[in-house]
């Protein structure tokens, strides 16, 4: 497996780790994870009850892995193109197979695109007003499939994968932040490179889409970086992180948030992903961002084997073989 490929196996494997690491605890408040676990690490079931994941078994993912699968295997078969037909097409036959549109499994702008686009509503129309997190958590596969050398086709293929449930100027800025770290970490970048790369294209991506009322991803994720860097303890970091940037399902507060954890895990897939896990608010996503910008600059052998082994057999998902795919259509 060359280094590209690795890198890529390691952001899809870092993207469902932190999926799954998070998804017991999603949109609990921290005190709420940390009456229930102490210090949330490794996998564990959803707890009984659980309002979403109710049922769920340890190292089981929830949509932020399925959507960016999805994405991924579209732009494969569409031989490297991303149209947003096709991911439109297959966002809904995704949520018709899971049954995905049934209680809360959905976020509020993909729950209601999805909806729009069953009544035969045209794709580039229905990502009207969509600002949460659903563009950002499943855009990871376009860091793969484009390179850092024309840093507007990026921010097009991430219009391209998201216009159909987020098309506002916030939620475009926020998944192409992911995107870009994600494309200049297969590509050798450090940590802090691969992030300005990032908040570049982010700035750009903010200019596209529907123009709503939004605080600056960028901004925000620079003071995220700035709590990682601050000489406190790991519990106090996910305080001052949860108070001053959030974690709730909007992108101004998840995307930062994930920034954050990334820089203060140091690329590191499992710590950052156990440090999403505890931060409280949409811990699933936040988890699946920072595992999969931190996995494409670890690669794969930052994750323990037996920790990809149970994600694969419990998830019936193959991370190297799609990683593969993706960057043999790499442009």
């Amino acid at each position: 497996m060359n280094q590209v490929v690795d890198r890529a196996a390691g952001c899809l494997t870092g993207l469902a780790l932190g999926d799954a690491m998070g998804m017991p605890g999603e949109l609990w408040v921290p005190e709420r994870i940390h009456q229930t676990w102490g210090w949330l690490s490794g996998f564990h079931p959803a707890p009984p009850g659980h309002q979403i994941v109710d049922g769920f078994v340890a190292g089981q993912v929830t949509d932020d892995t399925q959507q960016a699968y999805m994405l991924a295997r579209t732009i494969c078969a569409a031989g490297g193109e991303v149209r947003a037909e096709d991911v439109a097409r297959e966002l809904v036959a995704w949520a018709d197979r899971v049954g995905a549109s049934d209680g809360n499994f959905l976020g509020p702008s993909s729950a209601r695109a999805i909806d729009l686009l069953r009544s035969g509503a045209d794709p580039r129309s229905t990502g009207a007003g969509g600002e949460t997190n659903g563009a950002a958590m499943r855009i990871a596969p376009i860091g793969l499939a484009r390179s850092t050398n024309d840093p507007d086709a990026l921010v097009d293929a991430v219009v391209e994968a998201t216009v159909m449930s987020h098309d506002t100027g916030v939620a475009i800025s926020g998944a192409c932040l992911v995107a870009g770290v994600v494309s200049a970490a297969v590509e050798g970048a450090q940590v802090a490179e691969a992030i300005e790369f990032g908040l570049a294209v982010s700035a750009s991506g903010r200019r596209r889409g529907e123009q709503t009322v939004a605080a600056s991803v960028p901004a925000r994720a620079r003071l995220a970086i700035e709590l990682a860097g601050r000489p406190t303890s790991d519990r106090e970091f996910l305080v001052e992180l949860y108070d001053l940037v959030g974690a709730w399902v909007t992108t101004t507060e998840s995307v930062p948030a994930a920034i954050g954890v990334l820089m203060r895990a140091e690329a590191d897939p499992v710590r950052a992903t156990e440090l999403a896990a505890n931060l409280g608010g949409d811990t699933d996503t936040i988890g699946a961002m920072a595992g999969a910008m931190s996995g494409a600059l670890s690669g794969s052998a930052s994750i323990p084997e037996a920790t990809r082994r149970r994600l694969e057999d419990v998830n019936a998902i193959d991370p190297a073989g799609l990683a593969a795919e993706l960057v043999a259509l790499r442009r």
